[in-house]
């Protein structure tokens, strides 16, 4: 197996990549997630290690965001009593005043899921040291946390002094959510912190270990407990410390730091090679179903993998009460809000490739019902309205305002209010997941219930006008024009919704009767009711223009200032950006993705009046909306490569799958310091799979591929689990071979 097709590598470390590359290398196992700072730190550096779940809402600020709980990475190693530090420019190579890294390797290996790092370092009093790091969150007991190191005399006789720490004094950028108690325990050799959130009341508990071949002393500074060990080295002499962690919350244990302690003791009983044998045994499982092979792309092949890996990473193993925020547990981007990213870009891939996980995520919008029947009763509507943002509680948590742009002023936000349409993104994962799994129990107990209360929703909240259902007030994908009338994506998916709740309802009364009616009392699914969501169907808006054969985002948009945006090329932000706020929502620039959106959810069911080619309708609205879309947000470009993909238009959507499989590790969007960005990375594995592979379930409930491979892909070859069952396809480039195999 070649590793330079699993690994993420750095060579040449600048302080303008630093904040950049501790995205990328973040390490986590579905608990947790830690940025790839140094362990010994670095100016303007942006440590974090964020759990799900542990969300506070500080004093001043508008919405809770979630915590940079105590950092259990540090480790300062100082060479003959000065410390080590990546310094890289010296105006005296031979005798540096801070010492001077002569070589260095950094890389994320994904397929073991570990970061290692090389320094070869001169000290200032002129003795070579190699420094070799590894890091890994183990994913086979997600409270243990492992660190190796080891140094070896390269040139002279070193004095090595190694300090092991925990730091309390931690903040989301400045922003402190810890009650000024905390608890540091610097009495055994097991050093620990425990601190509370300010309003949420968590308690996180961080242990660690240093374990030395030399005699260790334990104590602390502040919120700083430390372990510290000394020795020499001989030329060619080395030495290997391994660091163990453990971190536990009160959502886990009534006494975090105890149990983190106790499990640190487990880990050092089993010992750094079995724990990192188990640790990549479980990363392997992960692989066999969710990695993909293209032959004939090596740079597509890796970055695929990068992304494949952070959704991994993100999704929560054994949590069902957490979900995939937006950025992640990689940044504060979003303050660690969860969107329907979750539903649309990072769920898909794991019905197919880890449908437990999927599983995982759905339960935690099962859990937080009351919090979208608590929204839909404040807004005036029945059943459940999902946030558009969300947290632990279930409860909206979109401000309602910016941070104060240049001039000082702020914009008004009106996604929590008017982009409604994350009820029916939510229903389209229920539905995709059980149709590809089969877990009827899900829907039975906990889908279908999501599915019609949120039809509820919609079954009050359109409106009767002339004959027909409309819907005002809406956002739809596209945010760039707001509080619009009759969005033809929200007014399509809407009568999806309500097939859909429909059909499970007749399910449900024909393999589950007694469920079915504890579900029409407890909602109130009355004939009325029902028959009411039939004549929505029958009758709701969906803006066409017949004379041009286009789906039309939504009225008045054609009658906007049409603005090329092909011709703002090249260009590295927005065209909103360029335009500016107030002139560019009066534009025909578009976001992202919104009629093509629909056209990747539903395909050819997007459906056209009758006389007109469905297809030749998709072609049209294609090429309509894609040169008048800006893709300001990270979302539009892998969704506009799967449909590009099937509709045969491969060039352009390779050209944006290269674009959203980069979009992080190149720094597309210039933000990747806050975070990854989630859906981009689940939404080119969609594009990948559904889009230039075809796979579909068929009429007759089998698989089927469809391929439309880039021209110099020779196969691609993934696997997936359909119905309990895994699946192997090998999808053959058609130019090449015109056949498929399983």
């Amino acid at each position: 197996m070649q590793d330079r097709l699993w690994e993420i590598v750095e060579l040449n470390p600048r302080a303008d990549e630093q904040l950049h590359y501790e995205t990328l290398f973040t390490i986590g196992n579905g608990y947790l997630g830690t940025r790839g700072s140094f362990e010994e730190g670095l100016p303007g550096d942006s440590p974090a290690t964020l759990v799900h779940g542990i969300y506070d809402h500080a004093p001043g600020m508008l919405v809770p965001e979630l915590v940079n709980v105590p950092n259990w990475l540090p480790v300062s190693i100082f060479i003959d009593g000065a410390p080590f530090k990546m310094v890289t420019k010296t105006t005296d190579i031979m005798r540096p005043p801070e010492g001077i890294v002569l070589g260095y390797r950094r890389a994320l290996n994904m397929r073991r899921g570990i970061l290692t790092r090389e320094v070869l370092f001169r000290a200032p009093s002129g003795s070579v040291v190699r420094l070799e790091f590894e890091r890994f969150a183990s994913l086979s007991d997600i409270h243990i946390l492992a660190q190796r190191i080891r140094i070896t005399a390269v040139d002279g006789n070193p004095h090595i002094r190694v300090e092991s720490a925990i730091d309390g004094d931690v903040t989301n950028m400045g922003v402190r959510h810890f009650l000024p108690e905390v608890n540091v325990d610097d009495r055994g050799d097991t050093i620990g912190v425990e601190v509370k959130t300010q309003q949420s009341r968590y308690i996180v508990g961080v242990g660690s270990r240093l374990i030395s071949p030399h005699r260790i002393q334990t104590g602390s500074t502040g919120n700083r407990p430390y372990t510290v060990t000394s020795f020499d080295l001989a030329q060619e002499d080395w030495v290997v410390l391994d660091k163990f962690s453990s971190i536990y919350t009160s959502r886990d244990a009534l006494q975090p730091l105890d149990t983190a302690q106790a499990k640190i003791s487990e880990a050092v009983a089993a010992g750094y090679e079995t724990l990192r044998e188990r640790h990549e045994g479980e990363w392997a499982t992960y692989w066999e179903t969710a990695d993909i092979q293209i032959d004939g792309d090596d740079e597509a092949q890796r970055a695929l993998r990068f992304t494949t890996y952070h959704v991994l990473i993100a999704a929560p193993r054994t949590d069902e009460r957490v979900s995939i925020g937006a950025k992640t547990l990689s940044g504060m981007g979003y303050k660690g809000h969860v969107f329907w990213d979750t539903e649309l870009f990072c769920v898909p891939p794991l019905i197919l490739a880890q449908p437990k996980l999927a599983r995982n995520l759905l339960m935690y919008r099962y859990h937080n019902l009351p919090g979208a029947r608590n929204k839909a009763r404040a807004n005036g509507y029945e059943g459940a309205m999902f946030p558009w943002e969300s947290t632990d509680t279930g409860e909206e948590t979109t401000p309602q305002w910016s941070d104060p742009q240049p001039d000082g002023s702020r914009i008004r936000i009106w996604t929590g209010e008017r982009e409604q349409h994350i009820s029916t993104d939510i229903t389209y994962a229920i539905d995709k997941y059980w149709r590809w799994t089969g877990d009827d129990e899900f829907l039975i107990k906990y889908g279908a219930e999501m599915i019609l209360d949120t039809a509820v929703f919609w079954g009050s909240r359109v409106e009767h006008k002339d004959g027909r259902y409309e819907l005002s007030q809406q956002i739809g994908p596209d945010e760039y024009h707001e509080n619009i009338d009759n969005s033809v994506f929200v007014n399509r998916m809407v009568v999806w919704h309500l097939r859909t709740a429909l059909s499970v309802l007749a399910w449900l009364m024909g393999s589950a009767p007694a469920d079915a009616e504890r579900l029409i009392g407890a909602l109130n699914l009355t004939p009325e009711r029902l028959a009411k969501w039939n004549d929505i169907i029958a009758k709701m808006y969906i803006p066409f223009d017949r004379e041009q054969g286009i789906h039309v985002q939504f009225p008045g948009f054609f009658d906007m200032e049409y603005i090329p945006v092909p011709h703002y090329e090249p260009r590295t932000t927005s065209v909103q950006a360029i335009l500016g706020h107030a002139r560019s929502i009066q534009t025909q620039v578009i976001k992202q993705a919104d009629v093509v959106m629909l056209m990747a959810l539903l395909g050819e069911n997007v459906g056209a009046p009758d006389g007109l080619d469905v297809r030749q309708v998709m072609l049209n609205n294609w090429n309509t909306y894609y040169p008048r879309t800006d893709h300001g947000s990270s979302l539009s470009p892998a969704m506009h490569a799967w449909v590009g993909a099937r509709l045969g238009l491969t060039e352009v959507a390779y050209d944006m799958f290269d674009h959203a499989v980069h979009i992080d590790l190149n720094d597309n969007k210039g933000n990747v310091r806050d975070g990854i960005h989630a859906a981009a990375c689940g939404g080119v594995w969609q594009a990948v799979i559904f889009g230039f592979c075809g796979l579909s379930i068929d009429e007759a409930g089998d698989l089927q591929v469809d391929p439309h491979l880039p021209e110099h892909w020779r196969s691609v070859t993934f696997n997936v689990y359909y119905r309990g069952e895994q699946r192997t396809f090998t999808v053959k480039n058609p130019a090449l071979v015109s056949s498929a195999t399983r």
